[in-house]
């Protein structure tokens, strides 16, 4: 039994994203008596579909997410949001996605810290092959229960207490929890790793939109 939200890192209008604010994060985790266990990473790799002929593109979505989760070895989740479906596949499919592969980034969430019933992971978002921080995200796992809706209070509660953790450190911006609509995803209210892939999509969708934001600003 257990349930988990993850939220990202929105940074302050003129603000990035920068490795001393995922420092910040960690040692604010450990203020709150948070102890360290351990490392822990997900994969997420972007496709796009490759069809020779240009009237066949509009039968296939834009572009889907692929992930990996490590609590599923030996599973892989793909998520098209535009039509809001999440397919959970065996991990061998990913020998065949290669082929279709655009682009991967992964989510090398760097510690994993233990808070009595909660498990806080965080971490950050950086493309293969690079060390480029693209944002920082945070999963709460919350252990005794997999209730969505039964859960939600305290998980509210849990992420009003962090919020004012962080906000004594004033740093440029602030965590931000967006809860996908399950249902649209034809997910039930008792929670598996197909919710976590979908929270996932979800946040990457969010910091790609924010890097776009702050490079059309620049430009």
């Amino acid at each position: 039994m257990t349930l988990k939200w993850v939220l990202h890192w929105q940074p302050n209008a003129g603000s990035t994203v920068n490795s001393q604010i995922l420092s910040e994060v960690s040692q604010c985790v450990e203020s709150i008596n948070g102890v360290k266990e351990g490392r822990w990473r997900a994969t997420l790799t972007f496709y796009k579909p490759h069809t020779r002929e240009q009237s066949m593109a509009v039968d296939f979505p834009r572009d889907f997410l692929g992930i990996s989760l490590p609590e599923q070895p030996n599973k892989y989740y793909f998520i098209i949001r535009g039509q809001r479906i999440v397919l959970e596949a065996d991990s061998s499919i990913q020998t065949l996605m290669e082929k279709l592969q655009s682009y991967k980034t992964r989510v090398a969430l760097h510690f994993d810290y233990q808070l009595g019933d909660f498990q806080l992971r965080v971490g950050k978002v950086v493309p293969t092959h690079s060390e480029n921080l693209r944002g920082i995200v945070m999963e709460v796992e919350y252990l005794p229960i997999s209730s969505v809706e039964k859960a939600r209070q305290i998980m509210e509660e849990f992420l009003d207490i962090w919020q004012e953790a962080v906000s004594k450190r004033s740093l440029p911006g602030h965590f931000m929890h967006m809860e996908p609509n399950f249902a649209e995803y034809g997910l039930a209210d008792h929670y598996t790793s197909q919710h976590t892939a979908v929270q996932y999509a979800t946040v990457m969708a969010q910091l790609i939109a924010t890097v776009q934001a702050v490079q059309s600003v620049r430009n």
